[in-house]
């Protein structure tokens, strides 16, 4: 889901911002300049989470050591 906000910008950046990209494609330009400040937290506390999963570590290292295996039968 899209949400709308409204900001203000110094006229130099918003002046600068719109030579560097069409007013059409603003708003994703601004999201992907602030996405990975805002969700870097988040991702971290995921990976924490999954990492602290020792029944899907398992389960991770069964089926990557598997296809390991895999590849070494593989024909060159």
């Amino acid at each position: 889901m899209q949400r709308k906000l409204t900001i203000t910008l110094d006229e130099t950046v918003y002046d600068g911002a719109h030579r560097v990209v069409d007013r059409r494609h603003i708003s994703r330009f601004i999201e992907e300049l602030v996405r990975p400040h805002v969700l870097a937290q988040e991702l971290i506390a995921a990976y924490r989470h999954i990492a602290e999963d020792e029944t899907r570590a398992a389960e991770a290292l069964a089926w990557s050591e598997a296809t390991i295996s895999d590849v070494s039968d593989a024909p060159r």
